[in-house]
């Protein structure tokens, strides 16, 4: 039950997005629900968790105000553009954890993977690259194709390129990994 409350926390503001614009034809229209659904999504992971998820608190303080600003100024540039700010957002932040050679994924995930610091730092450049190439991505998408093609990108496109990346990084972990 547990496993189904987070798929259905993660994957729904997407699904309300995606069901609202397909009603409306409009994306602008299809915003504020996105906005409301994600707040609704953070507090019943609260609620289930006892606890803050940072990364979705921060992706919906993004939102808050991309999807603010897109609806303030009527202009969908805002809202296209929030996965590359937030890509590239992400990239700096992962990429300040290298500076200061704390690498912070070690921080995010150390509860769940134990890896040797070689392996924290390699599969740290390695989603920096990502989350840049996923925001270039972006960028390409919204500027070169139909708004209707971009939200089925976000929708269909995002989540499964960033399972796939995910996986492919199985090898490396396995590599770095310490036995407990």
């Amino acid at each position: 039950m547990k496993s189904i409350s987070k798929l259905l926390i993660d994957i729904g503001p997407l699904a309300v997005f995606f069901i609202f614009y397909k009603i409306n034809g409009d994306l602008i229209d299809a915003i504020l629900p996105l906005m409301v659904a994600t707040i609704i999504a953070i507090l019943a992971s609260y609620i289930l968790e006892k606890k803050i998820p940072i990364m979705p608190t921060f992706g919906a303080g993004v939102l808050l105000i991309f999807g603010g600003l897109t609806l303030l100024f009527d202009n969908k540039i805002f809202i296209f553009m929030k996965p590359t700010i937030i890509n590239f957002i992400f990239a700096a932040i992962l990429y300040g954890g290298i500076i200061l050679k704390k690498p912070l994924l070690k921080y995010l995930l150390g509860s769940a993977l134990k890896l040797e610091e070689e392996g924290w730092n390699t599969l740290t450049h390695r989603w920096i690259a990502f989350f840049v190439a996923l925001a270039i991505l972006n960028e390409i998408v919204w500027r070169t194709m139909s708004e209707d093609l971009w939200v089925n990108f976000k929708v269909f496109g995002i989540l499964p390129i960033t399972i796939i990346f995910t996986m492919t990084q199985i090898p490396l972990i396995k590599k770095y990994q310490i036995e407990e």
